[in-house]
Order: C-alpha cells, then sequence, then structure tokens
C-alpha cells in the first residue's frame, strides 16, 4: 500500500512538472530560459528529436499514409474541382475573366495550401487513432522529463533549468524574477546612453584636470592611464563588464575607488531619505485624510494652500531661511551637518519632507476624496458604522494605491540624491556627488552616481509593485493568474 502511495505521489509530481515545464516552454521568453539555463540538457533532447525526426522518419511515414490516404479517397480531386468552380463564380461576379492558365495557377496556389491542412489533420488523427508518437521537441522533453528512469539524469543535465521552473511556477517569485530581469536591461541601457553621452562630450576630462597649462605628453599620459585613448567599443565594454562586477574604476580626480565612495556616501543620503519621509508621512498622511473628509471647509482650503506653497517653494531658499532663522539667529540647530550631532540633520530634512508632504497630502486628499463617495461606501454608513470606521476601514485602504505610488516615486527620487538640500547644508551625499564630478566631466564617478541612481529607482519601483498585491486582493488575484 506504501509502494502504490509513493508511486502515485511520483506520477503525479511529474505530472505537474510537465504541465509547468509546457507552460513556461510556451512562453517566448522562458523558453530562452530554459535553453540557456539547460544546455546540456536541451542539446541532448536535441539530439533525440533530429535522430527519431529525420532517422527513423517518423512524422515523414505519418504524414505520408495520410496523405495517401487523402488520394485514395478522391479528396485531392474534389478539393480541386472545388476550389475552380468557387475561381470561376468569382471572375463571373467581378466580371474578370482569367486565361485558363491564370485560373489553373490560383487553383493550386489555394490548393497546395488547403490540401496540406488537410493532411495535417488526418496525420493527427492518425496519432490519436494508432496511440503513435508524433515527434516534437517539446514532446521528446517531456517524455524524458517524466520517465522516472530519467528524472534523476535530466536534473543533472539542467539543474539550473529546474531552479527556473521552480520561480515559474509561484507567482509572486516569477513577478519579481521578470522585474529583477527588467531592472538589469535598465542598468545596461542607462550605462550606455549616459557613456555615450559622456564620451561624446565636447568637455575633455584631461585638461580640466590637470590644467590649461598641461604640455601634450602629459595630456597623453593622463589618457593612457585612464584608457581614454582606447576606442569607443572598448571602453563601454570596460564600462559594462565593471558595473556588473562592481569595479568602475578610480575617479580621474583624486583617484579614489567610485564604488568604495558611492557605499560610503549612501549611508548618510539614506539616513536623510528615511528622516525626511517619515516627517512627511507623519503630517501628510492623517492632514490629507482629514482634509477629505472636511471637502469644502476652512480646514481644507487652508491646507490645500500650505500644500501648494511647500510644492512651490525651492529648496535652497527654504534651506536658507532655516539656516538663517534656527542657527544664526535662534542658535537652536547646527548650520551644517555633522554625522556625530543628530540635530544636524533635523533641518535638511524637514527641507528635503516639505516637498514630500506637499505631494503626498494632495494625492493622499484627492485619492481619499474620490473613494468616499463610492457605493460600497454609502451601503458601510448605511449599516450604521462609525465615520471613522468607515474611512479607516473601508476609505482608507482603497485610496491606498495612488499614495502608495506617490510616497514610492518621491521616496526613491529623494534617496537617489538631493542634490541641492546635501549642496546648502554641506552633506556629503550622493546628489553632492553627482554635482561636483559632472562638470570635470569625470566619466568614472558620474556613471557610478547615475547607476546608482537608475538601480534605487528600480528597486524602489520592485518593492511598490509588490506592495500592491498586499494592499489590494484583486491585483493579488490577478497575479496568482499571471
Amino acid at each position: 500500500m506504501k509502494v502504490e502511495t509513493i508511486i502515485k505521489q511520483d506520477q503525479s509530481f511529474l505530472q505537474q512538472l510537465s504541465r509547468q515545464y509546457t507552460k513556461a516552454f510556451l512562453s517566448p521568453y522562458y523558453r530562452i530560459g530554459l535553453m540557456i539555463f539547460g544546455f546540456p540538457f536541451q542539446v541532448f533532447i536535441l539530439m533525440v528529436f533530429l535522430y527519431k525526426k529525420y532517422v527513423k522518419k517518423q512524422n515523414g511515414k505519418i504524414s505520408s499514409e495520410a496523405k495517401e490516404a487523402l488520394i485514395q479517397s478522391g479528396y485531392d480531386r474534389e478539393l480541386r474541382a472545388k476550389l475552380k468552380k468557387q475561381e470561376e463564380n468569382k471572375q463571373a461576379f467581378f466580371n474578370k475573366p482569367l486565361s485558363e492558365k491564370e485560373t489553373n495557377k490560383n487553383v493550386e496556389k489555394l490548393f497546395s495550401i488547403q490540401f496540406q491542412q488537410a493532411v495535417n489533420e488526418k496525420a493527427h488523427e492518425i496519432y490519436k487513432q494508432s496511440n503513435r508518437e508524433k515527434v516534437t521537441f517539446l514532446g521528446q522533453s517531456l517524455a524524458f522529463i517524466t520517465n522516472p528512469k530519467y528524472f534523476i539524469l535530466s536534473i543533472i543535465l539542467g539543474f539550473p533549468m529546474y531552479a527556473l521552473l521552480i520561480i515559474h511556477s509561484f507567482p509572486f517569485m516569477k513577478y519579481l524574477f521578470e522585474r529583477l530581469l527588467m531592472m538589469l536591461f535598465v542598468i545596461l541601457g542607462v550605462t550606455i546612453i549616459v557613456f555615450t553621452l559622456l564620451y561624446f562630450s565636447p568637455s575633455d576630462p584631461a585638461r580640466n584636470i590637470i590644467g590649461e597649462t598641461a604640455t601634450p605628453d602629459q595630456i597623453d599620459n593622463f589618457r593612457s592611464m585612464y584608457g581614454l585613448d582606447d576606442p569607443y567599443i572598448v571602453q563601454l565594454w570596460r564600462t559594462i563588464k565593471g558595473v556588473f562586477t562592481f569595479d568602475l574604476g578610480n575617479a580621474y580626480s583624486g583617484n579614489q575607488a567610485v564604488v568604495s565612495t558611492i557605499m560610503r556616501r549612501f549611508p548618510v543620503t539614506l539616513e536623510l531619505s528615511i528622516f525626511a519621509l517619515v516627517i512627511a508621512l507623519i503630517v501628510a498622511l492623517p492632514a490629507g485624510i482629514y482634509s477629505a473628509v472636511k471637502a469644502n471647509t476652512m480646514f481644507d482650503h487652508v491646507f490645500m494652500f500650505i500644500a501648494l506653497v511647500g510644492l512651490s517653494i525651492p529648496s535652497f531658499w527654504q534651506g536658507l531661511i532655516f539656516i538663517l532663522g534656527f542657527s544664526i539667529e535662534l542658535g537652536w540647530l547646527p548650520a551644517t551637518y555633522n554625522a556625530d550631532n543628530f540635530a544636524s540633520l533635523i533641518m535638511p530634512a524637514v527641507v528635503l519632507g516639505t516637498l514630500l508632504m506637499a505631494s503626498v497630502a494632495r494625492m493622499t486628499r484627492s485619492s481619499t476624496l474620490e473613494v468616499v463617495n463610492e457605493d460600497y461606501i454609502l451601503t458601510a454608513r448605511s449599516k450604521g458604522l462609525s465615520n471613522r470606521r468607515v474611512i479607516l476601514r473601508h476609505a482608507v485602504p482603497n485610496a491606498l494605491i495612488p499614495i502608495v505610488t506617490i510616497i514610492g516615486l518621491q521616496f526613491g527620487g529623494v534617496l537617489g540624491g538631493a542634490a541641492v538640500t546635501e549642496q546648502v547644508f554641506n552633506i556629503n551625499g550622493i546628489g553632492n556627488y553627482i554635482v561636483e564630478r559632472q562638470f570635470i566631466p569625470d566619466i568614472p564617478s558620474v556613471l557610478g552616481g547615475v547607476i546608482y541612481v537608475a538601480i534605487v529607482l528600480s528597486i524602489v519601483n520592485v518593492f511598490i509593485d509588490m506592495l500592491y498585491a498586499f494592499i489590494d486582493p484583486r491585483i493579488r488575484t490577478n497575479l496568482k493568474k499571471y
């Protein structure tokens, strides 16, 4: 009894594996992935497929039987007569008679197509009746995978392929894998575009760094040292390779490793961005929801005016006003950033959070206002639920999608480097680093900064997309069907 149960479980597992492999194989992109990740396995299957198809000629035999059966039944003569009659009727209807030779040519053209379709249908019928094997590449793959005798061998030949099938079998993992793969292509595209623009820029890094008084020999030595005298393709390949190996070389100015410099400045930018986001959400979400509930009241108008002002104030001006007021006049907070003094982070975080606060608040208000007029909100009210419960349990969860979207986009932009704010408060973050290096132009540094921004925005977007599924059950259901 136990043996039969184990056999049934194995057969069920192999059938599920067969269905999953078929589903992945029918997708053009995953088919390429199966070919790449299971290359030894696919080569073996190709050899089996070619042997059965062209050496044993199984498909050819069935096709010949089907063709012979149709000819013996007189199907070819009936089809020719039918097509010729249709061609003559068409010519008579349009009053455009053709010669006998042209008529026969048109008939033969249609006959070859329709007769081949009939042969294929007949061959499929013969396959079905005789239980003979139709030789296809997919069929040979499934026969090898679902055979318990060869299953272990298929794992040895195509272990990475099975890892891809596992990813394909789980909707969330599949979606995440595809987005990460797209992120790699985005990074590759950004790398090519940015490098090309910097390469063909009229500004000469060697002359900008060494100075106008540099001799031709000094300039040639500088270019040779950093590989600037290599052809465009060589430099581009070196850059792409450096991006995916986390080695963009050293900066032209200062000769510091680009990747290590970015990683050293990243914690400062991350700390500033998170602090600014927390400040913005603490104020923006409650104020936006309350403004939607009290729409067209005095509070709503005042709040919208403040949010509009927050969107309109330039960051550098607000930062200078804060320094003048809270540092110079009142002496409450330090004017510049100091890693050892947490209070020095308050002003830049508030300045950076003002724009976030205004954007999130306006989106929260408009999204909540749109939801509170829906029918299901009216139904909830008719059931006697309190206004607070209706808003917090029914309205806000359904209004979160656009709010989360704007939060993600704004946070990704801030995390990519708030150059103006970092410049005003003398913060050695990513934004300040990119601004400093782009005027040289320091190609490795600028490229590293831009690629960092691309990676950050891609990761934030992937996180936001995955968050959608946990917020909205409809998206979660669609992902499972995906």
